[in-house]
């Protein structure tokens, strides 16, 4: 039972990220009531995917990532396909989440009167948390449940003290010609399914925990992200001085948003809860993505895991996004933006050919036979097209 709770901590825990802050930032302008729609229409066409991808993977052997899913289904150009969009995936969530930290750290080693310069809190943030993933993924199960255990019960109190300020005026602001440009951090939001090849082997391949576990796990985000919408939108105005069109042009979304909210509730409670939460958050979303990104390299690359394959494992998955963000830092939400498109093509899709393929030509069945009806594969695929499209536009 503890396990089946870790795995669907690490759940989500990888969805419940640096995502969270920037979400209510994104989708200010086009209100509560709109966004909270679309982060439920995401969850749905989210969570269908994922659970393509469980099934996918369960037709190939243990350790299989999506490297070799899409070569056994697809052939070469699904293969290139898969290495094309996963790897910008997640080196986009990667590059995001260590801009977010590299913030938040110098943030919090400020309030303690040490000054550090950007770059070494960016070293320093990637070198402690890049060391627990190291380890693999029990390590990580391990470190990330206590951090969820404190991620949640500061998000609760956090959410009800926030919420004792919210005004009907503040809810209804916004209008739905704003929505679109906010749709790829939501779908990003629920980006977790690149973990579930990780899981499976985890989990020894056992289809119903894996199954109920991406149920759960994706749906206790989709709650927090609406009671998260809420208080925000309803506490924090729209422009002005701690506005959140502000914050959203600001470059550092994760500690001004922080600081917006401390300004609004004065109370040294939140200024430590809103600390406590936004570390962690960055934590939990940075430990998830580099469990799967190095899991993925290993798969790809046919790297061992022995002492020397983990060192090369560990330069592969941090190098690359720690050189962006020394060269390019503040680029959390438009990393967030990239990294929607690509999440898009990875997770919604690629399942969607994936299981259409198998199927079809491959006379492969899914345990779960919902997923082999063919209308609910084609409107997968259709709003994955769209929201494709939708997303080149609104980012390029």
């Amino acid at each position: 039972m503890l396990k089946f709770i870790g795995g669907t901590l690490l759940i989500v825990g990888t969805s419940i990220g640096a995502g969270i802050l920037a979400l209510p930032v994104t989708t200010s302008q086009s209100g509560f009531i709109d966004s909270s729609l679309m982060l439920l229409f995401c969850w749905l066409i989210m969570t269908l995917s994922a659970l393509m991808i469980l099934e996918i993977n369960l037709w190939f052997p243990e350790d299989s990532n999506m490297i070799s899913m899409a070569k056994h289904t697809l052939g070469l150009p699904g293969q290139v396909i898969a290495w094309i969009s996963y790897i910008l995936l997640l080196y986009a969530l990667l590059c995001a989440y260590i801009s977010g930290g590299t913030d938040v750290f110098g943030s919090l080693l400020g309030l303690m009167g040490i000054k550090t310069p950007a770059w070494l809190n960016t070293l320093l943030f990637t070198g402690i948390l890049g060391s627990v993933v190291y380890f693999g993924i029990t390590a990580t199960d391990y470190v990330n449940r206590g951090l969820m255990v404190i991620k949640l019960s500061t998000f609760i109190l956090l959410t009800g003290l926030v919420v004792t300020q919210v005004t009907g005026s503040n809810l209804v602001q916004g209008e739905v010609r704003y929505l679109p440009p906010a749709i790829m951090v939501m779908i990003t939001s629920f980006g977790y399914a690149t973990i579930i090849p990780s899981l499976r082997s985890y989990f020894k391949s056992d289809s119903r925990k894996l199954r109920n576990m991406i149920i759960l796990g994706s749906f206790i985000p989709l709650l927090c992200y609406i009671a998260w919408d809420f208080a925000i939108l309803g506490s924090l105005p729209l422009n002005g001085p701690n506005g959140l069109v502000g914050i959203l042009n600001s470059g550092h979304v994760t500690s001004e948003l922080m600081s917006s909210v401390q300004n609004v509730i004065n109370s040294s409670v939140v200024t430590l809860l809103s600390r406590i939460f936004t570390s962690i958050c960055v934590l939990t979303s940075f430990l998830g993505v580099a469990l799967c990104l190095t899991d993925f390299l290993a798969d790809g690359f046919n790297i061992v895991k022995s002492s020397w394959g983990r060192t090369r494992l560990a330069a592969l998955t941090f190098l690359p996004p720690v050189v962006i963000v020394l060269f390019f830092p503040g680029m959390f939400i438009k990393a967030l933006s990239y990294a929607g498109i690509c999440c898009v093509v990875l997770l919604v899709i690629l399942p969607a050919l994936m299981m259409w393929n198998g199927i079809k030509r491959r006379n492969l069945v899914p345990q779960f036979s919902l997923l082999a009806n063919p209308i609910l594969l084609g409107l997968s695929l259709l709003v994955g097209v769209g929201l494709l499209g939708l997303g080149t536009v609104q980012t390029f």
